[in-house]
C-alpha cells in the first residue's frame, strides 16, 4: 500500500504513539477534534472502525445503474461553467469525457457574498484536466448527471478515496471523512506492529487472517469477502475479550470470601409448598433445584432468573428466601416500586402465616418509629426477610447475617445499588429476577458472568389472553362485558409529556371519565404521587374485588397479582414501548378466565407494525429478539444498569453463534490456564488487562 505523502509532516518516522497533532493538515485544533473521538494518537487510528463502506470502484463505462444510484466515474474536463440556481445556490457544471458517452459533473455549493464558493474547484477544472468524481447520478437534458458528493484529481498513486471500497466513518465537528481516510491510510503504515493478542492455535483452528491483515482489509478491503472475513476476525476478538473477562470475573468471586451454606430441612419449605395450593411446574422445580445447588455451596451464588410474565418467578424467589431462613440465615428482597413491595409482602402473608417466620417491609414512607423498630430487630436477627424498596440500601439499615439477597426487576437498579444490598452480608448469595426476557446475546454479553436460569412456559389452569387494537367504544364495551361477567378491569394511561403533573391529569381526567362511563361500578384510581397509604388502599381494595376497576398509571406493570382482573385497556398505545407493553398485558391471564388486552391507538407506521407483532405472540421471548433489532442494545437495556462494551466489529443482533463459540473458547481456555500464564498467552493476557483491568478490580454483581 503506497502512503499519501500528503498526510505525513515531518520526516521521522511513524509510530503508534505519535500523536496526531503532528501529523500534516492536523494541527492543535484538528488535534482537539479528532479526540473527541477518542482518537489521540496514530494507533487509535487502526480501532476507529469504519460503519459502511462506499463503492467508488469506476465502473464500466455502459454500467450505471438506476437513476438515483451513487456511481463513480472518471474522465477529462472538456467544458466547465458556473451557474445560479435560486438566491441561495450555485452550481459548478463540467463536462466530462470519459471511456464512455460523456456526462455532466455538478457541484452545488451555498452562495457565499463574501467570497467565490466555486473558485477552488474552477482553477483545477480546466480543460483537459482528469477528474475522478463520486455521487447519485440522474438523467439530464444532455445525458448522465452526476451531482458530485466527493472528487479527486488523480495523480497515478493509489488513493484512499476513490476507484475502491471507500470507508465511511463516524465523524465530528471539525473532522471531515476525507480527512480521516487520510490519516487512517497514512496509519495503516505501522499496523504490522500491532501485537495479535490471539494464540496461533485459536487464529488457525478458525482460519482468522491475522490481526494486522484484518484491520487493513476492514479500512480498506479489496472486495467484499476479504471485508467479511476481516470483520469476523474483529468481531471475534471483541466478544472473546469479553468473554475473557466475564469468566475471569466469575473465578475471581468463586475464589473469594465464602458465601453461607444453606442445606434444605423441608421445616418451612415443605409447610410453604403444601399452602401453595398447587404444584411447581417443571420448569420451576428445576430452577429451584438450580438456586438450591448453588446456595448449598460455599462460593456465592450470582445468578440471573428470567421468566415471561406470569411464569411464577415469584413462588421461587419464596423458596430460596425460606431456604437462607431454615438454614438459619437472613434474607432480603429487594424491589425498584413500593407498590411491587407491597404486593411481594401480601404474598409473603399469605404464604407465610403461622410458619413462624418474622419479616418486615421496609419503604419510603410508613411510620418513622415503626421504621426504627423493624431497623434494630432485624440488625439483630430477629426479623427473618425483610422486603423493601431502595429504603433497603440506606445505610443505617443491617442485617445480623444476611444469607440471600433477591432483587426484582433487577435492571430497574444501577451496578452500584446492585452491590449495595450485597454489601450488607459476608458475601451473601445474590438473585437476580427479570420479567423482561433478554435475548440470548445481551444474556452471554451483558450478563455473562452470571448463571443464568429460565422459566419457562406458565402455570397450567391460567386463561388465554387475546390482544388486539380497538378503538374507544370497543374498549369500553370489553370492559363492560367483563364487567358483567363478575370480573375486573384496568385501564392505563400514558405519560403524556416528561412531567409527573401531565401524568397526572392524563390519568385523573381519565378516571372521571370512567366514572361517567360506568356510574354503577366502583372505579379506583392509583398513580406514582399518591402516598404510600393511599396506594396500598387502592391495590387492596382492588385485589378484594371492592373496586371493579382501575384508572392507572403505568406503575402497574410488574408485580399487581389480580387473578380475576380479565380486561386491560391501554390508552394511546403508541406511546409504550414493546417491552412495556408486553409487562401491562401480563396483569391479566392470571387466573382461569380468558383475558382481553386492548390496545387504543390511532398510530401508524413504526408504531402500528409494534403493536401488530404484540398482537400477533405473547411470547415475551419473541419481541425481545424483535425489540433488540429494532431498538439496539443500549436503548433496551438503558443507560444506568448496563456495562456493555461498545462493539465496533461485532453486532449482537447478529453474531449469536460467533459470540456462542468466543463465549466457549473463552471459558475452555481459562480452564486450561487460568492465569494465562502460558507464553503463547501472554499477548492475551495483557491486552485484556488493558482492557478491562479495572472491571476485575472492582468486581461486578450483574
Amino acid at each position: 500500500m503506497t502512503i499519501d505523502p500528503q498526510t505525513r509532516r515531518s520526516a521521522g518516522p511513524l509510530a503508534l504513539e505519535t500523536p496526531l497533532q503532528y501529523l500534516k493538515g492536523v494541527g492543535p485544533a484538528r488535534a482537539k477534534a479528532l479526540a473527541k473521538l477518542g482518537l489521540v494518537a496514530v494507533g487509535d487510528l487502526l480501532w476507529h472502525l469504519p460503519r459502511s463502506h462506499e463503492d467508488r470502484r469506476l465502473g464500466p463505462p455502459a454500467l450505471w445503474g438506476p437513476p438515483g444510484a451513487p456511481v463513480a466515474r472518471a474522465g477529462v474536463v472538456s467544458h466547465y461553467e458556473t451557474a445560479s440556481a435560486g438566491k441561495n445556490l450555485v452550481i459548478g457544471r463540467a463536462l466530462i469525457a470519459g471511456d464512455g458517452p460523456p456526462f455532466e459533473a455538478l457541484w452545488f455549493r451555498r452562495r457565499s457574498y463574501r467570497y467565490d464558493a466555486l473558485a477552488p474547484l474552477e482553477k483545477k477544472l480546466t480543460p483537459g484536466a482528469r477528474v475522478a468524481v463520486y455521487g447519485p447520478w440522474q438523467r439530464g437534458p444532455r445525458g448522465p448527471e452526476i451531482r458530485v458528493e466527493d472528487h479527486t484529481f488523480p495523480t497515478g498513486e493509489t488513493s484512499p478515496h476513490m476507484d475502491r471500497w471507500v470507508p465511511v466513518y463516524d465523524l465530528t465537528a471539525g473532522v471531515d471523512g476525507a480527512l480521516l481516510r487520510r490519516l487512517v491510510w497514512s496509519a495503516l503504515e505501522v499496523v504490522d506492529r500491532v501485537e495479535d493478542p490471539l494464540p496461533e492455535s485459536l487464529r488457525a483452528a478458525w482460519g482468522f487472517p491475522g490481526l494486522a491483515a484484518a484491520l487493513r482489509d476492514y479500512h480498506f478491503p479489496v472486495d467484499p469477502a476479504r471485508r467479511a472475513a476481516a470483520r469476523r476476525r474483529l468481531a471475534f476478538d471483541e466478544f472473546f475479550m469479553l468473554e475473557l473477562a466475564l469468566a475471569r470475573a466469575r473465578e475471581r468471586r468463586r475464589r473469594g470470601p465464602p458465601s453461607p451454606v444453606c442445606a434444605a430441612n423441608r421445616s418451612l419449605l415443605s409447610p410453604f409448598r403444601a399452602r401453595l395450593g398447587f404444584d411447581f411446574t417443571p420448569a420451576q422445580k428445576k430452577v429451584i433445584n438450580e438456586i438450591f445447588d448453588d446456595m448449598g455451596r460455599p462460593e456465592p451464588m450470582n445468578r440471573l432468573l428470567m421468566g415471561d410474565v406470569g411464569s411464577g418467578k415469584t413462588v421461587v424467589a419464596v423458596a430460596a428466601l425460606l431456604l437462607a431462613v431454615e438454614s438459619g440465615h437472613q434474607a432480603a428482597l429487594l424491589a425498584p416500586t413500593e407498590i411491587l413491595a407491597e404486593q411481594h409482602a401480601l404474598g409473603l402473608s399469605r404464604w407465610l402465616e403461622g410458619l413462624g417466620v418474622r419479616w418486615a417491609l421496609l419503604r419510603g414512607g410508613g411510620s418513622p418509629s415503626q421504621k426504627k423498630k423493624d431497623k434494630a430487630a432485624l440488625a439483630a436477627g430477629e426479623i427473618q426477610i425483610a422486603i423493601g424498596t431502595h429504603a433497603l440500601l440506606e445505610g443505617d439499615v443491617a442485617f445480623k447475617d444476611l444469607g440471600v439477597a433477591v432483587i426484582d426487576e433487577q435492571h430497574r437498579f444501577g451496578v452500584a445499588q446492585r452491590a449495595a444490598l450485597g454489601a450488607k452480608g459476608r458475601s451473601p448469595h445474590t438473585l437476580l429476577m427479570t420479567a423482561t426476557p433478554i435475548p440470548r446475546t445481551l444474556a452471554m454479553t451483558v450478563y455473562g458472568d452470571l448463571s443464568v436460569s429460565v422459566i419457562v412456559g406458565r402455570p397450567p389452569g391460567r386463561g388465554p389472553v387475546r390482544t388486539a387494537r380497538a378503538t374507544e367504544g370497543e374498549a369500553w364495551a370489553a370492559v363492560s362485558r367483563a364487567l358483567a361477567a363478575g370480573r375486573q378491569a384496568y385501564v392505563v394511561f400514558p405519560l403524556i409529556e416528561e412531567s409527573e403533573k401531565s401524568d397526572l391529569r392524563a390519568v385523573v381526567e381519565g378516571w372521571n371519565r370512567l366514572r361517567a362511563l360506568f356510574p354503577d361500578r366502583a372505579v379506583g384510581l392509583l398513580h406514582g404521587r399518591m402516598k404510600s397509604e393511599e396506594k396500598a388502599r387502592a391495590m387492596a381494595d382492588f385485589s378484594a374485588g371492592r373496586l371493579h376497576v382501575l384508572a392507572a398509571t403505568p406503575v402497574i406493570e410488574v408485580g399487581i397479582d389480580v387473578p380475576n382482573a380479565t380486561a386491560l385497556v391501554v390508552m394511546n398505545a403508541e406511546r409504550f414501548g414493546l417491552a412495556q407493553l408486553h409487562q401491562l398485558r401480563g396483569r391479566v391471564g392470571r387466573g382461569a378466565h380468558a383475558s382481553d388486552c386492548l390496545l387504543v391507538s390511532r398510530a401508524g407506521g413504526d408504531a402500528a407494525e409494534r403493536l401488530a407483532l404484540l398482537c400477533r405472540t405473547n411470547d415475551g421471548f419473541v419481541l425481545a429478539e424483535e425489540d433488540l433489532k429494532r431498538r439496539g442494545p443500549g436503548e433496551v437495556l438503558g443507560e444506568a444498569q448496563h456495562g456493555l462494551p461498545d462493539f465496533r466489529a461485532g453486532h449482537l443482533v447478529t453474531d449469536g453463534p460467533l459470540i456462542e463459540e468466543a463465549r466457549a473458547r473463552a471459558f475452555a481456555l481459562l480452564a486450561e490456564d487460568p492465569g494465562l500464564a502460558r507464553a503463547e498467552n501472554a499477548v492475551l493476557a495483557a491486552h485484556l488487562q488493558r482492557r478491562f483491568g479495572a472491571r476485575w478490580h472492582l468486581g461486578r454483581v450483574a
